[in-house]
């Protein structure tokens, strides 16, 4: 994965909202037919996933595409807004409504979160990109709503649900990118990570035995092994969290008076 980080909405944003959602002027027919604004990011899509996003340039692509570098002008405006159509391009929600689970809103969230993880793993350029002000497309408003439709039932205010959205893509977010670094590490080094590992086992040993580190030194042998599920582990734990405050909150609403009911008599 390259270093560095790109922005969206770095782009002209009025012209990006106006790709995104097809609502500009169409270019005339180019000098290589085939050629559309879809494949285009498609093409730019494929070298991301490849070379990290670092590879990606009008250039690039049109080299990929077979096509000079000013016919993709003739589509979009330069690689900022190219990027916003790639983000777009590949956060497309499953049609799938089994992919968001049972139905239950705890449900809806786990497969939100693997899904999301996945989603990282297969474009980890996207680690590469400053989401903090997203340029909102068809696809992410519609995952968004799917993804509304199923947690609505937890009973929360608007702005809640918005959070835990927010709550869980965070934590995807940082769990993906250890996994990611990880596998990075392998391949920049040359070193498995059991190799890795194994290189400071003559060191760590006599640090076990000094006596200076009792509880690491008394963990079971299996602590640091790859058989736990650290992620799978750290979402159910935050669902938990979940459930525990959506039942305070149906409680505290069961307490709560009707509106419009009139106050109880207070005694003489």
């Amino acid at each position: 994965m390259a270093s560095g980080t790109e922005t969206s909405g770095s782009g002209d944003i009025a012209r990006t909202l106006e790709l995104l959602w097809d609502t500009g002027p169409r270019p005339s027919r180019g000098p290589k037919p085939g050629l559309t604004l879809e494949r285009i990011v498609e093409a730019a899509v494929e070298v991301a996933d490849r070379e990290g996003l670092g590879a990606v340039s009008m250039r690039r692509i049109a080299t990929e595409l077979g096509t000079g570098t000013m016919s993709l002008y003739r589509y979009v405006p330069g690689k900022g807004e190219l990027l916003d159509l790639m983000l777009d391009r590949v956060q497309r929600p499953s049609e799938n409504p089994a992919d968001l689970g049972d139905g239950a809103w705890r449900s809806a969230l786990h497969a939100l979160g693997h899904a999301t993880l996945a989603l990282y793993r297969r474009h980890s350029w996207l680690l590469e990109v400053n989401q903090s002000r997203p340029v909102l497309g068809p696809s992410a408003l519609e995952g968004m709503e799917r993804v509304l439709a199923r947690i609505k039932p937890m009973g929360l205010t608007d702005p809640e649900l918005l959070s835990v959205i927010l709550l869980v893509d965070g934590y995807v977010v940082g769990a993906a990118r250890t996994q990611v670094y990880a596998e990075e590490a392998e391949r920049t080094s040359g070193l498995t990570d059991a190799q890795f590992w194994e290189a400071q086992e003559p060191t760590l040993v006599k640090a076990m035995t000094s006596g200076r580190y009792p509880v690491l030194a008394g963990m079971s042998d299996d602590t640091f092994g790859p058989g736990f599920d650290h992620f799978e582990f750290g979402l159910q734990r935050i669902l938990d969290g979940l459930e525990v405050f959506v039942a305070a909150r149906e409680a505290e609403d069961a307490r709560r008076p009707p509106a419009g009911s009139a106050p109880p008599e207070q005694p003489a």
